[in-house]
């Protein structure tokens, strides 16, 4: 039994083929009594039976297994039992020791047990919602990554598929979901015991309940797929748009993956307690309210775009995740990276005029910054036990610098041939599982280009270059090296896809850059070199690959000429800048040089360049102030007068007809203008807050411009003067439309009063505050701080307890540890955490850890310029 411990995989002895899982929650003592009947496939010699289950307390007594072999034997014992059983919570694995050798074959293994509805958002737990004013509980499950464990056992891992058959017993008024439909109701007074059909064969941590009071909108796809949207009771017209979107979703996966979907029904559910933004359970998606729910009077443009986005994601995961599963956790990063991209695919096909794919790079550059720390790893990690996956699957990483290289891949390969290929992928694993290189083979005899060499320079080391670009007797030459944030030198290489143009689009070159260096004659490029219009050269057109761009200062002050001059697409200055910013922060680039770069952007429109622009500045602005405070009024005057052109020409009201852009980016300019100080921004912000306040239907604040009202008012917001902030908490609990919460949240710390910034902390903590809101609410302003730290060391005990078991508890050390700037608070950051135990924190730590003395260095020589 020894040899079975502190192993990172279950032992192959035994092979569940089915599951038939019956499970009786309790709403109101939150515990729930279960049993499970599991066909095994004995396929080697073993007297053990060893499967995945923690926090269950097992009926010892009715386990049992029972084979052919011994019911047809003359022994009058027919049935199983196990002479040893022991629960190994460090591995979280139930281990069965028969007195015999089980006979080869298939057999039925039972167990009755009992669990506890948790409050820790994994597993099968409960969630909270109001009904005629009185607080309700209902049943929810998250299995992903290794949970299902927690709520019968099981093969818990995603290797091991096969088919479910769920029973439920629950109170006879409420709604009960599961993967499939359902094919029997029985009403019994208060209980009802619903039977669904069998599950094709899934692995556990796609199977899912939900138990709860609903309300559905549906509608059927072309092929008769019935999908619907379920909400709580009064909001189901709240569904209409998701609902939309995952019928015309459907059908465009079908023709995309050449692959119809593969259940007979979909169900999207809102839940209210939901620690992840969505999930991708087979047949039945569970979401926060705020990614599932949109209502045309109250919903920004941005929350729109984040149903359609969310939405795409989870059902890309129907046949990328579930029809073709990753073998194991190692390959994560392809499973969410596909995801990620492809719901960009569909975003742009459904709504063209969003302009999707420019706003993409936001994604790349989040991977970008993660990949640039000396605490970064590969996308593709070794997992050596179920204990290490929690700290991988949280990383962001995974989605973002996983979607960038496979956006790359595609641009390499072009459009037709990576579908082409991908469909041929999914019909070959099609109903089981593959790994990284499965899809790179698929691809390599589409396409005949070395893709498993090409990717895995990109998958299996963490970082990736930046590529040094300066003209020497008419030629180029590119040179690269390991991208470092911290100004370190690293030993990487890659094989990089260069894209480059020349003064225009037309005039452009590829080539894959597999050594250190390279040299390209600009004879290659015709261009009149006197023009200034026609010289500028530009690599990785277009952002589509995952690197950075350092030019000389002649290629530099050219491509300034270009973007003031608009000469160049979105994404190209998108990149420049972002590209400027990063070599900025790493000492690569003095800080006049990005400031005068920035200025060339004056007047810029482009949504997704001046949400880039905006988000740059406030880190700006922080660095400035920590290198020299006298600074600071004339560095937030310099990005008052960058925006300011921006914002007068989009204005505070919406116009007929304008772009869904243009929505998003008026809240974004204004409250930008708030942040920054400036004086007609919080008059204006605060007027219309307060017509607001009198009126909850008028025009004057209209959902895309209300965070920046509330901004504006908070600003303004003091111990001595309150009023704003009493009365944001008041539409906070007046609502109940998610999105307005998270507006609220998201704005309360934004007053400059640390006294305000700590009762709007504090108000997190309250029980006003759903569980997995309060996180929204931690970005505080330059001027808290100090605040927000001395709050989460007094508050850390309540914290690790009430989130130290799930991914948040991570967003409380990445919003207030980073922002600071000096080694000594470095210093006191890790002696604090020193001892503690929380391992899902501990990556997430160093990473905020090594960003405080990235900013401290980049201090240190702002001080010195």
């Amino acid at each position: 039994m020894e040899q079975l411990k502190g192993q990172p995989w279950l032992p192959k002895f035994s092979v569940p083929k089915r599951y038939d899982v019956w499970l009786k929650p309790d709403l109101s003592t939150c515990k729930f009594d279960g049993s499970v009947a599991i066909e095994l496939n004995i396929i080697a010699d073993t007297s053990f039976i060893v499967l995945n289950a923690i926090e269950l307390f097992i009926d010892t007594t009715s386990i049992s297994f029972t084979h052919p072999a011994i019911a047809n034997s003359s022994n009058s014992n027919q049935v199983l039992k196990p002479l040893y059983i022991d629960v190994v919570e460090e591995d979280e694995i139930l281990v069965l020791d028969f007195p015999n050798t089980l006979p080869i074959g298939i057999g039925l293994l039972t167990i009755a047990f009992k669990g506890i509805l948790n409050n820790k958002m994994k597993g099968f737990y409960t969630s909270t919602y109001e009904h005629n004013g009185e607080k309700k509980n209902m049943a929810v499950t998250q299995f992903e990554p290794a949970d299902a464990r927690r709520c019968f056992p099981c093969w818990d891992e995603p290797a091991w598929k096969a088919m479910f058959k769920i029973t439920l017993d629950v109170p006879s008024q409420l709604v009960a979901l599961s993967n499939m439909p359902i094919i029997e109701e029985k009403v019994d007074g208060d209980l009802k015991t619903v039977s669904y059909q069998e599950s094709p064969i899934m692995s556990t941590y796609l199977v899912a309940i939900v138990v709860g009071l609903f309300d559905y909108v549906e509608h059927l796809t072309s092929d008769g797929i019935k999908v619907r949207v379920y909400c709580q009771v009064g909001k189901v017209n709240q569904g209409n748009f998701a609902l939309d979107v995952a019928v015309r979703t459907l059908e465009l996966y079908k023709e995309y993956f050449a692959v119809p979907y593969f259940l007979p029904k979909l169900d999207m559910v809102a839940i209210p307690n939901f620690a992840f933004g969505a999930m991708e359970n087979y047949g039945l998606v569970t979401c926060c309210e705020t990614n599932l729910m949109y209502d045309n009077q109250n919903s920004a443009a941005a929350n729109k775009q984040r149903v359609v986005i969310a939405v795409a994601h989870e059902l890309a995961h129907q046949w990328f995740g579930n029809l073709v599963t990753m073998e194991w956790w190692t390959h994560l990063w392809l499973n969410e990276g596909f995801a990620t991209w492809v719901s960009y695919l569909v975003a742009n096909h459904l709504f063209p005029e969003w302009e999707v794919w420019t706003q993409f790079v936001n994604d790349c550059t989040e991977g970008l910054r993660l990949d640039g720390l000396i605490e970064s790893h590969p996308v593709e990690v070794e997992i050596n036990h179920a204990r290490e996956i929690d700290e991988i699957f949280f990383d962001t990483k995974s989605d973002k610098k996983g979607a960038s290289i496979i956006q790359m891949l595609q641009s390499y390969l072009g459009v037709e041939c990576f579908q082409r290929s991908l469909a041929s992928y999914i019909k070959k694993f099609a109903c089981s599982n593959a790994k990284t290189e499965d899809l790179w083979a698929t691809l390599e005899e589409g396409s005949s280009e070395p893709v498993n060499q090409l990717m895995n320079s990109w998958t299996k080391q963490k970082g990736y270059p930046i590529v040094s670009v300066e003209v020497r007797d008419q030629k180029l030459v590119f040179e690269q090296s390991q991208f470092s944030a911290s100004g370190s030198l690293g030993d990487g290489q890659w094989i990089v896809p260069i894209t480059l143009c020349r003064g225009s689009y037309d005039v452009h070159k590829n080539f894959l850059l597999q050594t250190k260096s390279e040299t390209l004659d600009m004879k290659e490029l015709p261009s009149d070199g006197n023009n200034l219009a026609s010289s500028w050269v530009k690599l990785n057109v277009n952002q589509t690959g995952f690197y950075r761009v350092k030019y000389d200062e002649d290629l530099a002050a050219k491509l300034r000429y270009a973007i003031e001059n608009k000469y160049l697409s979105a994404t190209d200055r998108f990149g420049i800048l972002d590209d400027s910013f990063a070599l900025c922060m790493a000492r690569q680039q003095p800080l006049n040089s990005l400031l005068t770069l920035m200025g060339a952007y004056s007047g810029e429109l482009e949504y997704t360049v001046l949400s880039n622009l905006i988000n740059i500045s406030y880190k700006v602005e922080r660095i400035a102030a920590d290198a020299n405070p006298e600074l600071l009024e004339c560095i937030k005057q310099f990005f008052i007068t960058l925006f300011l052109r921006s914002a007068v020409k989009i204005g505070w009201e919406p116009k007929k007809g304008e772009s869904h852009l243009d929505a998003m980016l008026r809240g974004e300019v204004w409250t930008a203008l708030a942040m920054f100080g400036y004086d007609a921004a919080l008059k204006e912000g605060s007027r219309r807050f307060h017509a607001f306040l009198d009126d909850r239907n008028t025009p004057l604040l209209h959902p895309d411009i209300r965070k920046a009202a509330y901004v504006a008012v908070m600003r303004r917001v003091s111990s001595s003067n309150r009023f704003g902030f009493e009365n944001l908490l008041r539409v906070y609990r007046e609502t109940d439309l998610s999105q307005e919460k998270t507006r609220v949240l998201s704005s309360l710390a934004s007053s400059p009063d640390p006294s305000i910034i700590l009762e709007a902390l504090n108000f997190l903590l309250s029980s006003e505050v759903c569980t997995q809101d309060a996180v929204l609410g931690l970005a505080v302003s330059r001027e808290g701080r100090e605040t927000a730290w001395t709050w989460l060391k007094d508050n850390w005990d309540h914290i690790s307890k009430t989130w130290g078991s799930g991914y948040l508890i991570t967003c409380f050390v990445s919003s207030i540890v980073p922002p600071f700037a000096s080694f000594e608070r470095a210093n006191e950051i890790e002696e604090f955490f020193a001892n503690q135990t929380e391992s899902k924190i501990v990556r997430t730590l160093k990473q905020s850890i090594e960003q405080v003395h990235i900013n401290a260095n980049w201090v240190q020589s702002v001080q010195n310029e």
